[in-house]
């Protein structure tokens, strides 16, 4: 990387003074020669400034592809999130484009009972440094589950977070709010779905976590849905290089 850098400020210096080195050239010649050479000398000065602009633009963009090339170069050659852990336990990837940051599971009981899950990594924000894995990776994933029952149209909808399961701690999840809608289409804002989750009576709060945990989502799937998303952003992140590296290649030519 230190040595494409280096090479694209070589090239930038050595535009400079090629441009210099004709603009000198040009002062000499409207010296010897004022009245005819004015004219000649005044478009050849301009000329040599937008020949200038471009060598600079030229340099800049040398140095930008250089680097993004060497990061593309160091992801392909890595691949973090690769060892499997967790498991689905049951369910199955639904849904999943690469274009998206989310992912849903979704599970079939023998009962006929339904059970989704929408989920996706936190936003990491920049002064927050709680969790933050071991491995230098973000921990807690967000989690929409959605569970209906055979022949009614209502279901119930968990809005749920894991915890970091850093330092050796095992992953769990807590619950932060619990819906009931009478169908796939009430979700407005103006539908009342339920009390704030904390103004729950705590054996309430406890029971509703049980009740989830019962469902499958627990430790298992938190430790493969930590995997999987961060796997699946690494891979994003891949391609958003690939196209940067494109676009600079696009301009080169």
């Amino acid at each position: 990387m230190r040595f494409s850098v280096f090479s694209a400020k070589q090239a930038l210096r050595f535009n400079v003074s090629l441009v210099f080195t004709t603009l000198l050239r040009l002062l000499q010649k409207c010296f010897s020669n004022p009245k005819s050479a004015k004219i000649r000398a005044s478009e050849n000065m301009q000329r040599s400034i937008q020949l200038l602009k471009r060598s600079y633009r030229a340099a800049r963009d040398a140095e930008l592809l250089s680097i993004v090339q060497s990061e593309l170069k160091h992801e392909r050659s890595s691949k973090p999130y690769q060892d499997a852990r967790g498991s689905l336990g049951g369910f199955v990837v639904d849904w999943d484009q690469e274009r998206f940051k989310d992912v849903v599971l979704r599970r079939e009981c023998e009962s006929g009972e339904e059970i989704a899950v929408s989920a996706l990594l936190e936003e990491e924000e920049e002064e927050e440094v709680e969790g933050i894995g071991d491995e230098g990776f973000r921990c807690r994933v967000l989690m929409k589950v959605c569970v209906k029952k055979p022949g009614l149209r209502s279901l119930l909808q968990f809005d749920c977070v894991s915890s970091s399961g850093g330092d050796g701690a095992r992953p769990d999840f807590s619950v932060c709010n619990a819906c009931y809608l009478p169908s796939m289409s009430s979700c407005g804002d103006s539908i009342y779905k339920g009390p704030s989750f904390r103004s729950l009576d705590s054996h309430l709060q406890a029971a509703f976590k049980e009740y989830l945990r019962a469902k499958g989502i627990g430790e298992e799937l938190i430790g493969f849905l930590l995997q999987y998303l961060h796997r699946k952003e690494n891979d994003q992140y891949g391609q958003w290089l690939g196209k940067i590296e494109s676009m600079l290649l696009m301009e080169g030519h």
